[in-house]
């Protein structure tokens, strides 16, 4: 509050008159807060808790599943077949498939390599010796020798 008296401008302090020309107090039991600490009681927040994540996921780019031609289905057919002739030999294989995404619409194609296990045809799936299932409705591609 201002007041004017003979030409002087005063400031009233408001009732901490007897507190006002007292030097800071320090705790002689806390220790002192470092200043990184302070400045970070003001640092801003995420008023929107996960949107960052949303517009990242967003943002994220998938493939759609490539429908095959039936000469490509045909070409698959002929070498799953060669696979389950030569299954005892686990044999060495690379396979390209399609694994749909659990988020949103699309998915990835994935190449994985290793030694085949087993073809589960009521199933559909291929087994690899490392575990790996992959859905034989989901194989884009396979080499071997």
């Amino acid at each position: 509050m201002r007041k004017e008296a003979k030409g002087k401008t005063m400031y009233n302090s408001g009732g901490y008159e007897d507190i006002i020309n007292l030097p800071h107090h320090v705790s002689s039991k806390r220790p002192q807060m470092p200043m990184l600490d302070r400045a970070a009681q003001f640092s801003p927040f995420a008023a929107l808790t996960g949107y960052d994540d949303a517009i990242h996921e967003t943002g994220r780019l998938t493939d759609q599943k490539i429908n095959l031609s039936e000469e490509e289905k045909e070409a698959l057919d002929r070498k799953q077949q060669i696979l389950m002739e030569r299954l005892g030999d686990h044999p060495a294989l690379i396979v390209t498939y399609f694994v749909p995404d659990a988020k949103k619409s699309g998915g990835a194609y994935v190449t994985k390599s290793g030694n085949l296990k087993k073809i589960d045809e009521f199933e559909r799936l291929m087994m690899l010796m490392d575990g790996t299932k992959i859905p034989l409705d989901n194989v884009a591609d396979i080499e071997f020798e």
